[in-house]
């Protein structure tokens, strides 16, 4: 595993989020990874596609025949624009058969914006549907998930109010500020906060958000004391990866069994020691 270089990036957007970026070490444009990446069925790989600039892109290597990869699009922390900052992260969720679509190319510099998710849906709907696109017919393009990480989770929760969204995953993310927050008003699907701790500076925005949903979405909030860097850069991806994939599998392939890790009050999550959860509108 490449070792995770800190420093701290200060990033100006329209909600004016300072954030805190991880950086680590990443390969040539256009490289992929080697066969085995993840701990999934489908091994997995990333590579660019002339279709979608500025954007890499996580399947399955050999794309599975008897199922439908649901589409996830994921906007990096700080907003920034390499694709391939949180790979190990990534590779876990597409090893579990997923096409996942991260904003910025791989090793890319510069920053994002929210409708660079949006990009991406777009853009694996039109390939589903392409005569001679590989990915014809291979996507579930009724499924989506809109994910990001500190500031790429406020362009996740931007983008949600798209009516294709399925579900979002708003990671060590929140928005600013203590009074109305509108853009959560206009959130329609199962929504899941996931952020690491009393340490993690965007803690207390996800619990003012927490608090400020439309009261009858389905929402979690899990929290695991690791502080705003996660464990994005362990082995796989880490606790987060396995997390964030069996809200996937629950939320995008009605996986029953993955779901346990979230509802009822013996969840997987709540009866773990080391998380702190809370539920509403989960059944």
């Amino acid at each position: 595993m490449r070792p995770f270089v800190r420093r701290t990036c200060v990033v100006v957007t329209s909600l004016a989020l300072a954030l805190a970026g991880v950086f680590v070490a990443v390969p040539a444009v256009n490289a992929q990874v080697s066969a085995g990446s993840g701990t999934g069925p489908y091994p997995a790989m990333y590579e660019t596609d002339l279709r979608l600039s500025n954007h890499t892109v996580y399947r399955p290597r050999t794309l599975p025949t008897n199922t439908t990869l649901p589409i996830v699009v994921w906007g990096n922390g700080a907003c920034r624009a390499d694709g391939t900052w949180f790979d190990d992260f990534l590779l876990e969720i597409a090893s579990h058969g997923f096409l996942v679509i991260a904003n910025g190319r791989p090793g890319g510099t510069g920053q994002t914006q929210a409708s660079w998710l949006t990009d991406s849906i777009d853009w694996a709907i039109r390939e589903n549907s392409r005569l001679f696109s590989k990915y014809r017919g291979k996507l579930n393009t009724t499924k989506i998930a809109a994910m990001g990480q500190s500031c790429g989770g406020l362009e996740a929760i931007e983008v949600s109010a798209d009516p294709r969204i399925t579900t979002s995953v708003i990671w060590n993310s929140g928005l600013f500020g203590t009074g109305p927050k509108p853009g959560l008003r206009e959130l329609h699907a199962p929504v899941a906060y996931i952020t690491g701790g009393e340490s993690d500076i965007a803690h207390a925005n996800a619990l003012d958000d927490w608090s400020k949903l439309p009261s009858t979405l389905p929402a979690f909030l899990g929290s695991l004391d690791v502080g705003h860097f996660g464990t994005y850069g362990q082995t796989n991806g880490g606790e987060f990866a396995q997390v964030g994939k069996d809200w996937l599998k629950w939320q995008l392939r009605g996986d029953q069994t993955a779901g346990q890790r979230f509802t009822g009050p013996s969840c997987g999550l709540c009866t773990d020691p080391d998380w702190e959860v809370q539920q509403r509108n989960l059944g």
